[in-house]
């Protein structure tokens, strides 16, 4: 008797961090003072010595549920992207640059090539957020998991200088909501989902044109990674006075979080066009309208609270990001939180 007879492969553990080095490698950044394959990943204080009061910001998450949307369509590439965007959204909405990365991944049975694939996805989402991927795990885990699925989540650590952290404790009656376009249901609610849809290969694979793709690709879509447009916005010179990230729990749940007692935030349901992907969940799973807002994001995966001089600055910057910005509301004197109108 040996490991590999006992269902954990080392070998085929090697071969998994061989292929994935070219990968991480396009992740570095200058400070990431350590190569792949170490104890732990080192990461240089020097860039940000000049803030006044540097402060590290942390998120960790996972992809969920939707990772069952991955094992059925056999497509592993884009799921990295969504455990990435989990964490370094939430960075962002602090008001922090995310620095570096690690991943997670738990799987009955390791095949180096499934495995790079999905570190692929998680490269790129780190790309995409400025991210170094600087370390990580993957856990053999056979009779725990099915040989052909696995579990990915993920860490990210960022930095802001004290005094640009964004706490939501200066927003006030009279100030602008700005949301920003999220890319479809993004990674929340999928347990929803996947009661409302057929999860075999035909429901998958049949084409809409309401959704002008397939349900599948629609589904698995990945979340978008809002770092570059707060980025922007900062730029621009606009105080970002709250920022929510919409994730599960969608509006009701998540527009709060950045909100103080005393103020309430307003939002025009009719502000924008809510995707076809949403219209579809709520007509084909007969879900209220209520439970819809409460569960998924509706189209908008990040909302900016702004002084209104700072509204036509904020969305041309988001503009110049590259993504959708949508005036979806204000603030007003009351009780701590959202009213839907």
């Amino acid at each position: 008797m040996d490991y590999k007879k006992a269902g954990v492969d080392i070998e085929a553990g090697y071969k998994s961090v061989e292929l994935m080095k070219e990968h991480v490698k396009a992740t570095m950044r200058p400070e990431v003072l350590t190569n792949i394959g170490g104890f732990s990943g080192a990461f240089s204080m020097n860039a940000f010595k000049n803030m006044e009061k540097p402060t590290l910001v942390s998120g960790t998450d996972g992809v969920g549920t939707k990772l069952k949307l991955a094992f059925l369509m056999d497509k592993h590439d884009t799921v990295g992207i969504d455990c990435v965007a989990m964490c370094v959204n939430d960075i962002a909405c602090a008001g922090g640059e995310p620095l570096f990365f690690l991943d997670y991944i738990a799987c009955g049975k390791n095949e180096p090539e499934k495995i790079a694939t999905i570190v692929s996805g998680v490269a790129e989402g780190c790309k995409q957020s400025g991210a170094a991927l600087i370390g990580g795990e993957t856990a053999e885990m056979p009779g725990f998991y099915p040989v052909d699925e696995y579990d990915l989540a993920g860490f990210a650590v960022g930095v802001v200088d004290e005094k640009n952290l964004i706490t939501g404790k200066d927003i006030k009656a009279g100030d602008v909501l700005v949301g920003i376009a999220s890319s479809g249901v993004h990674s929340n609610g999928f347990s929803l989902v996947r009661q409302v849809f057929k999860m075999n290969g035909e429901a998958l694979a049949t084409h809409y044109e309401s959704l002008g793709r397939t349900l599948g690709e629609t589904l698995i879509e990945p979340t978008k990674i809002y770092v570059r447009a707060l980025k922007s916005v900062k730029d621009a010179g606009v105080n970002i006075k709250g920022c929510s990230h919409i994730t599960g729990g969608g509006f009701y749940e998540n527009i709060p979080r950045m909100l103080h007692d005393g103020v309430r935030a307003v939002v025009n349901k009719k502000s924008y066009e809510v995707p076809p992907i949403f219209k579809m969940l709520s007509t084909d799973g007969d879900i209220e309208e209520e439970m819809m807002y409460n569960t998924f994001n509706m189209g908008i995966g990040m909302v900016l609270a702004l002084d209104p001089s700072d509204v036509d600055n904020a969305v041309n910057a988001i503009k110049a990001a590259g993504e959708t910005p949508y005036i979806i509301g204000n603030v007003e004197a009351g009780e701590k939180g959202v009213t839907l109108c």
